[in-house]
């Protein structure tokens, strides 16, 4: 059975109070979600700009860590110029970097956890799953150098809740991917939103609690089912919540 959540309130309030009005809005949500979204990439000081944005991630846990996808981690760095790994909180000209190191890494989900420097941030919580025609949201960072460090929300249909690979039709349509995917499958969430490369990493999450039941993908997920379509679809994916609990409490982390 899906667990429930409900914000904490006094036993007066409980009595008081019908249980619809407990849900907030999805615009106050937003706003408790926000802080806790930040953005993944690295820092050069002696580059022009020195912050470069990659994708989104979350904070989790004990404020300390973030979870993100292991695509969004960057190809090794330039060590040698002082290149480090970096989340960025706040919005536009406030946002701030902290250096990041890689602590866990799951590449069958695409998923990573970073831990951050600096003083702890607000975190997200998972829920436990999602039903199919559930409605949803999601906050990130699409195609973020191009937009700015603005945290962008979107809707979202849970659509379908379906295999990451579908057996290809014939021996030409395989790839080394989807045969490792064909070995060892999972469910992924389909969502009807629109995202962008950016916004790998975004926390997919209820619009009246903010408790997250997912993490958009935008690469690995959409190369894995589509790879044989020559004309890509607008279709979302993300990878569901109950294999970002399994990294967090593998690293001692409250989920």
């Amino acid at each position: 059975m899906r667990s429930m959540y409900f914000p904490a309130i006094g036993f007066l309030g409980l009595v008081c109070i019908a249980l619809p009005a407990l849900a907030s809005s999805l615009e106050d949500t937003v706003q408790s979600v926000k802080p806790s979204i930040v953005a993944v990439g690295t820092i050069q000081q002696d580059r022009a700009p020195p912050s470069k944005f990659i994708g989104t991630g979350f904070v989790v846990g004990d404020g300390n860590h973030v979870i993100t996808n292991a695509h969004v981690l960057p190809p090794p760095l330039d060590s040698e110029n002082h290149e480090a790994l970096a989340v960025f909180s706040g919005e536009g000209d406030q946002a701030k970097a902290r250096t990041a190191t890689a602590v866990s890494i799951d590449p069958k989900h695409d998923l990573a956890l970073l831990k951050i420097s600096g003083p702890p941030l607000p975190v997200l919580h998972l829920d436990g799953g999602a039903r199919e025609g559930e409605s949803l949201a999601f906050t990130g960072f699409p195609i973020g150098m191009v937009l700015g460090l603005y945290p962008v929300t979107h809707r979202a249909t849970l659509s379908a809740i379906t295999p990451i690979v579908i057996p290809a039709a014939n021996a030409s349509q395989l790839n080394a991917k989807s045969i490792r995917q064909l070995m060892t499958p999972f469910s992924v969430y389909q969502l009807d939103a629109t995202a962008y490369p950016g916004n790998s990493g975004s926390p997919l999450y209820e619009p009246e609690s903010g408790r997250v039941v997912g993490v958009v993908n935008m690469v690995f997920v959409k190369d894995t089912k589509e790879h044989v379509l020559s004309e890509p679809s607008g279709i979302a994916y993300a990878i569901p919540g109950a294999y970002i609990a399994s990294l967090i409490r593998e690293a001692g982390l409250n989920p």
